[in-house]
């Protein structure tokens, strides 16, 4: 008679066992836009002030071992768990990444994590076997988040990549090095031990850390393991364990495929096209619509001195409720900053968050007329809310528009060009043409790569480097 596994037990199989020939052509599709648009935004996040912060304490350790890469830093490199660590908050240094349903978000505490121990695990892995670890990453953190109602509403009390993303990041990581089913279990129940960031520190400078310590962290757990570690084998399933972030947890047994498939397959993620907090994409396109009604309405251009009330109506969350906000995280974090700045400019960008931007007294002026409500019939929830944006003259005129899906959403997905123009963007800033080209290419056919580094290599061919090259050539050849 066989034994039942218990559910942490299960879940060490299942990151051992799962394999390349289980990757479905959905998943393959879907992953790869993942990892692409990651690194796209982790290159934009490499020029911000927290990285920097970041990457200056991270230089203050030093190590034996062979170092992984920073990104955007070509002749920087760090130990892999502080490599993990930097790039994390890269990728998260905007609030630019991918946000998933159950809220999370997803690939910033795994990729970073997986291609800082791709350069120095001593059996280089193969495109293949980042795209296996990478997916197992991401459906660890899936099915746990399936353990409570909870967390399918917008977070309240503790940011979702400290919760389940250091889960994740341990098991793509553990999957990478090829750790039994046992050690697997372990080095899950090691991460848990640094999960639970709470949600006070969004819309400040810390909350990127969330996604450098998650990647960090399960990187480390799994090395732990490694080495013998060994934490509670039934941490998913007691009441004292990992249930403890959640206020209706309900575990299962990680059920195996043919039974239930990838959750991926089943949920697509959201692609941002603002650098800002989710829930900010629904008042910035009803922003937009709701300017251009009224300016078709009036034949006349937006004029701020003609603006008496603006209202929006959105879902209850206190932490992106922010009237007057004092610096470019705060901005990200607030409906009246988004909503204000895509009806000043149609639109908001990159640029939208800078200190010139947000200091402009047209823009002050217009915040000053923001109303808020938050209608019964509105959740807080990125499946199920929507946003309003009504403009009242002092003329008498009105207009409004509602956003129920914005183009990014899972429910209206990102075309392919338009996902590869946002990484070009953002890509661009860091990498020469070349560079960009090619980490382009090396997604596109990573199942084909016989070695995942060359991803790296791409990712060190940033401009400045391909600048100095080209003009060291130069001076050659004219010498």
């Amino acid at each position: 008679m066989m034994l039942r596994k218990g559910i942490t037990e299960s879940f060490g199989a299942a990151i051992h066992a799962l394999g390349a020939g289980q990757l479905t052509d959905g998943v393959l599709r879907r992953s790869k836009r993942m990892m692409l648009d990651n690194l796209g935004v982790g290159l934009l996040g490499s020029r911000t002030e927290v990285f920097h912060k970041a990457l200056k304490y991270s230089q203050l350790f030093r190590s034996e071992e062979e170092k992984s890469s920073v990104w955007g830093k070509p002749d920087v490199t760090l130990p892999p768990h502080f490599a993990a660590f930097v790039n994390g908050v890269a990728v998260h240094a905007m609030d630019f990444d991918d946000t998933w349903y159950p809220a999370t978000h997803p690939s910033g505490a795994v990729l970073p994590a997986l291609m800082a121990l791709a350069e120095v695990t001593p059996r280089r892995p193969s495109g293949l076997d980042l795209l296996v670890a990478f997916n197992v990453g991401i459906e660890v953190q899936g099915r746990l988040m399936r353990f409570s109602r909870e967390a399918f509403d917008i977070p309240n009390r503790f940011h979702p990549p400290s919760v389940v993303g250091v889960m994740g990041s341990a098991a793509a990581s553990a999957k990478l090095l090829g750790l039994s089913p046992q050690q697997c279990a372990h080095a899950l129940a090691i991460a848990a031990c640094s999960a639970g960031a709470p949600l006070a520190n969004a819309a400040t400078e810390t909350k990127p850390l969330h996604m450098g310590y998650a990647a960090q962290r399960g990187l480390e757990a799994a090395r732990l393991a490694q080495l013998g570690l060994e934490g509670n084998p039934a941490i998913l399933e007691v009441a004292h364990g990992f249930g403890v972030y959640y206020q209706d947890y309900s575990p299962s047994a990680f059920a195996p495929f043919g039974v239930s498939g990838w959750v991926l397959d089943e949920q697509d993620v959201a692609f941002k096209r603002v650098p800002a907090h989710l829930g900010m994409h629904w008042v910035v396109d009803a922003a937009m619509a709701a300017r251009a009604k009224l300016e078709s309405a009036t034949g006349q251009h937006f004029d701020v001195s003609r603006i008496k009330r603006v209202t929006l109506r959105v879902p209850p969350s206190k932490y992106i409720d922010c009237p007057f906000p004092a610096t470019e995280h705060q901005a990200r974090h607030s409906f009246q900053f988004n909503a204000c700045s895509a009806l000043l400019d149609a639109g908001a960008s990159v640029r939208s968050y800078s200190e010139a931007q947000m200091e402009r007294p047209l823009l002050k002026a217009l915040l000053a007329k923001v109303e808020v409500e938050v209608p019964g019939d509105n959740p807080a929830s990125f499946d199920k809310m929507y946003s309003e944006v009504a403009i009242e003259t002092h003329q008498g005129e009105t207009a409004s528009a509602r956003c129920d899906t914005f183009y990014g959403h899972w429910r209206k997905p990102l075309s392919q060009q338009d996902l590869a123009r946002k990484f070009v963007a953002n890509a661009s800033t860091v990498l020469s043409s070349e560079g960009a080209e090619g980490v382009m290419d090396s997604i596109r056919n990573m199942e084909t790569k016989r070695h995942c580094t060359t991803l790296h290599a791409y990712m060190h061919m940033t401009r400045d480097k391909h600048q100095h090259q080209w003009r060291s050539k130069a001076v050659r050849q004219s010498g």
